[in-house]
């Protein structure tokens, strides 16, 4: 499975454990930023506090599952390779889409966060300029190479995190329980299952470390790693943000804007308090690093499904100087500042999140037929507590995705409507899968 290392469709292996955390963390980072806090809009804290502790009890068992996957078949397409290994060239190409959707939505989400922040901070600049301007600068940040672009990702969360921590410790003296319960639970608990994408948006899209497995120095030891750091420092920073910043001030303050951190430390300390400017201008850190990172993960998903065939092959080709998928980035960035031009904030979190959920589906499913199907493989990482965590993720999952169906039909409906163009622009459009990327799989060659 190795890469011819002078192939024109080949990637450098550099990247080390730190980097992993650092991708894994930076991916997800921004969630606790914006975005989670829609929830309270609809499940109130104690509703928003239990859909969450589902979700993480679906994302520990789903990344210990998935780096089963990862390091079994450690390759830039992620998901939809290793459903196309398992299930054939359908759920393959079923499995991209999703994941595509996942990657490609999140980013313009953080694009308007960051344009929100710049506009608390600088009200004379609209909101889109900076959410475009976002766009050509990572952009071009992403192209100068997998090194450079892993240590930003890795300066940029370290400020993130330790931003975070900072932020609970100024709120943590005003934390007070009777913020956090008052009309805890306004509606039904139609409510709770209504906030699951928003408690998703807690961790989505932390499982873009498989999509640069193929650059990652000994993958065996070092994928697993990445994703075991990254997932707990994820659930303690979740958990924090959520509990504290709900009982600091009043929670219904916070829950349908896009800066509620900065806002909360607003409330706390009042809005003329230098520390509230100083935060919401580092504040930027957490979505930058989400917002760079994403881009980097959708670039390689983009150019390994190129290269398997299931996109326009000019989509795979590599810098000549960088070596970085140039024509996938530019194509997902693209999309992203279309996206811009058509969505809200709720909706883009939404579809991401049906991306993400229908994809977690086909990899837990895609676990267990290759358990089956080649029970003497190499599984560099074994799955603990097998098959209970794959199954509890799979039902979560499956939980999630008729719950996000079911209170968001519109979303629900987009989402499957891009899916058939999909399939029928693949149908109609499909290229030949470059020779030097899966030695001895042309079984599962498409059509």
């Amino acid at each position: 499975m190795a890469s011819i290392p002078d192939s024109p469709s080949s990637l450098k292996k550099v990247l080390k454990p730190i980097h992993l955390w650092a991708i894994a963390v930076g991916l997800v980072i921004s969630g606790d930023y914006f975005g989670w806090n829609y929830g309270w809009s609809t499940a109130g804290t104690v509703g928003f506090l239990i859909a969450t502790i589902v979700i993480t009890i679906l994302y520990v068992t789903f990344i210990f599952s998935f780096t089963e996957l990862t390091t079994m078949i450690p390759q830039a397409g992620g998901p939809f390779s290793y459903a196309e290994k398992a299930l054939g060239p359908f759920w393959g190409l079923a499995a991209g889409y999703a994941t595509l959707i996942e990657f490609l939505l999140a980013p313009p989400a953080i694009a308007f966060a960051l344009g929100s922040y710049v506009h608390f901070l600088y009200p004379n600049i609209p909101v889109l300029t900076s959410a475009i301007a976002s766009y050509v600068i990572f952009t071009i940040i992403n192209l100068l190479g997998v090194k450079e672009s892993a240590t930003f990702t890795l300066f940029i969360t370290i400020l993130a995190v330790g931003e975070l921590l900072l932020f609970m410790g100024i709120v943590v003296p005003s934390f007070e329980m009777e913020n956090f319960v008052k009309d805890a639970f306004p509606l039904d608990w139609g409510g709770i299952f209504a906030a699951i994408p928003f408690a998703i948006w807690f961790y989505l899209a932390i499982e873009g470390v498989a999509m640069v497995a193929e650059e990652v120095d000994e993958p065996r030891k070092n994928i697993p790693k990445g994703y075991i750091y990254g997932i707990a420092t994820l659930v303690l920073l979740a958990m924090g943000v959520m509990i504290f910043t709900g009982g600091a001030a009043d929670w219904r303050k916070l829950s349908s804007i896009d800066y509620p951190l900065p806002e909360t430390i607003a409330l706390v300390l009042g809005k003329s308090n230098p520390l509230t400017k100083i935060f919401a201008s580092i504040g930027l850190f957490g979505l930058i690093a989400s917002f760079h990172s994403i881009m980097f993960g959708y670039s390689r998903e983009i150019f390994a499904m190129a290269r398997a065939g299931y996109l326009p092959k000019t989509l795979s080709r590599l810098h000549p100087k960088f070596r970085t998928p140039h024509w996938a980035l530019l194509a997902g960035g693209g999309v992203g500042l279309l996206s811009l031009l058509t969505g809200t904030t709720g909706q883009v979190i939404t579809l991401s999140a049906i991306g993400a959920v229908a994809m977690y589906v086909i990899s837990m499913i895609s676990l267990f037929v290759l358990r089956k199907k080649e029970p003497h493989a190499d599984r560099p990482f074994i799955t603990p507590f097998y098959p209970w965590f794959p199954g509890i993720a799979l039902v979560l999952s499956v939980f999630s995705l008729f719950a996000i169906a079911w209170f968001n039909p519109f979303e629900t409906g987009i989402f499957l409507g891009l899916l058939v163009l999909f399939l029928l622009g693949y149908r109609f459009f499909r290229q030949p899968r470059l020779p030097e990327t899966e030695p001895g799989s042309e079984s599962n060659l498409p059509g």
